[in-house]
């Protein structure tokens, strides 16, 4: 399993969220390096975020929220940086998304 994976749930439709593209990045002096790249599934998940080992530091998921909300999404994108400091342990991100707001916290 991937060291890190995502979960996006469309709470003003009830369901998963689908087809959002989702970019995995360790922030850097520089700014973000890629690590991985996926799309959410069926139920709205993805699994495959890479490596199942990972330095400590900061990363972030970036979520194009605008193809799945639309053309006036008001969250264009979803980005959300947090600290891995056990590179070795799962991290699971998910996401609370509705169309004027989103939420996060560390899943298991």
């Amino acid at each position: 399993m991937s060291l890190v994976t995502t979960h996006v749930l469309d709470t003003a439709a009830g369901k998963p969220a689908a087809g959002i593209a989702v970019r995995f990045e360790r922030v850097d002096g520089t700014g973000g390096t890629p690590i991985a790249e996926g799309v959410t599934d069926d139920d709205g998940r993805v699994r495959d975020l890479g490596p199942d080992t990972l330095e400590p530091g900061v990363y972030r998921l970036v979520f194009d929220t605008g193809a799945y909300l639309g053309p006036e999404a008001f969250f264009p994108d979803v980005t959300i940086a947090f600290r891995i400091a056990d590179g070795s342990s799962h991290h699971h991100v998910p996401v609370l998304l509705s169309p004027f707001a989103y939420s996060t916290y560390r899943g298991s």
